[in-house]
C-alpha cells in the first residue's frame, strides 16, 4: 500500500470514529473520500483497528447475480435477543429483518478458492437477527454507494437470536417474515432478500476474507442482507422480528438511566 494511501484512510477512519459520539458527517472532505472499494475497505479495516476486535460481518447484494460487498461488525455490536438499546443521540434508527450464520470452523487465508460445500461444511448454526442501523453523515439518503461501504454499511449493532439449525432446508423465496413496531406490523411477506441465495454470499465472503487477508474466524457470525428493506422505527419503542419456523429477536429502545 502507498504511504499516501494509507494515510488518505486513516484521515477518513478518524472522522467516522469522531461521528460517532460528536457531529455527524456532511461528507468525506475530497482529500481522503475512497475513490473506489479497495479505499472503502481500507477504511473500515483502520475503523476495524481502532474499535475491535471483529465480532462477525455483514455480507449483501443487491440482486441475485450482484457483486457482493461486506463490512465488519464492531466490539460490543453483537447483542443477544432481546435487546436494549440507549435511545439517546440516535438519527436513524433502521432496522432489518436478516438471517445470520455462526461459524465453526476457521476457513483461514489461503490460495486455493474455497468451494460451496466447504463453506457450508464451517457453519455451526444460524439464527433470526435485526441489524440496527445507524449512519455517520447527516443525509444518508443521498451519500454515495462507497463512502456509505467505507462507514460500515451504516451497521450498528446486531441483534441475534436463539440459535436454528435446520438452516440447510431454508427456501428464501418461500420464507415468511414479520417484522413489527410496538405490535403494528411493518413488513409481513414471502421470501425478500434481494440477494436470493444467501450461501452465495457466504462463499463471497469467505474468499474475500482470504484473499485480503484475516480469513474468516470460528465464532463469527455473518448475516446476511434485509429481507424487506430498512424501515425506520422513528418513535417505536420495540421492534419484533420472527421468521416462522427459525425464530425470533426483538430490541427496545430505553433512556439511559441518570
Amino acid at each position: 500500500m502507498k504511504q499516501d494511501d494509507k494515510a488518505r484512510a486513516v484521515a477518513a477512519a478518524e472522522l467516522l470514529i469522531g461521528a460517532r459520539e460528536g457531529p455527524l458527517l456532511s461528507a468525506f472532505p475530497e482529500t481522503c473520500r475512497p475513490r473506489d472499494e479497495a479505499e472503502a475497505y481500507r477504511i473500515q479495516d483502520e475503523v476495524a483497528a481502532r474499535l475491535g476486535p471483529i465480532e462477525g460481518w455483514k455480507v449483501g447484494a443487491s440482486g441475485p447475480d450482484a457483486i457482493p460487498n461486506c463490512a465488519p461488525l464492531l466490539a460490543g455490536s453483537v447483542l443477544s435477543s432481546p435487546a436494549r438499546i440507549p435511545s439517546e443521540g440516535l438519527s436513524l434508527r433502521g432496522v432489518e429483518a436478516e438471517i445470520a450464520f455462526r461459524f465453526a470452523k476457521d476457513l483461514p487465508p489461503r490460495t486455493q478458492p474455497y468451494e460451496r460445500p466447504e463453506v457450508l461444511a464451517a457453519i455451526e448454526s444460524a439464527c433470526v437477527a435485526i441489524e440496527f442501523c445507524e449512519c455517520r453523515f447527516r443525509d444518508w439518503q443521498t451519500l454515495d454507494p462507497i463512502s456509505k461501504l467505507a462507514d460500515s454499511n451504516m451497521n450498528q449493532a446486531l441483534i441475534a437470536g436463539a440459535e436454528w439449525y435446520d438452516w440447510k432446508g431454508l427456501e428464501v423465496a418461500a420464507q415468511p417474515v414479520v417484522m413489527s413496531f410496538d405490535g403494528r406490523r411493518v413488513i409481513d411477506r414471502r421470501g425478500g432478500n434481494t440477494a436470493g441465495d444467501l450461501f452465495r454470499m457466504l462463499v463471497w465472503l469467505a474468499n474475500h476474507l482470504s484473499a485480503r487477508g484475516p480469513g474468516l474466524r470460528r465464532g463469527l457470525i455473518v448475516t446476511t442482507g434485509s429481507w424487506g428493506g430498512m424501515p425506520r422505527a422513528e418513535n417505536a419503542e420495540r421492534v419484533d422480528v420472527e421468521f416462522a419456523g427459525i425464530g425470533a429477536a426483538s430490541l427496545s429502545f430505553v433512556e439511559r438511566r441518570r
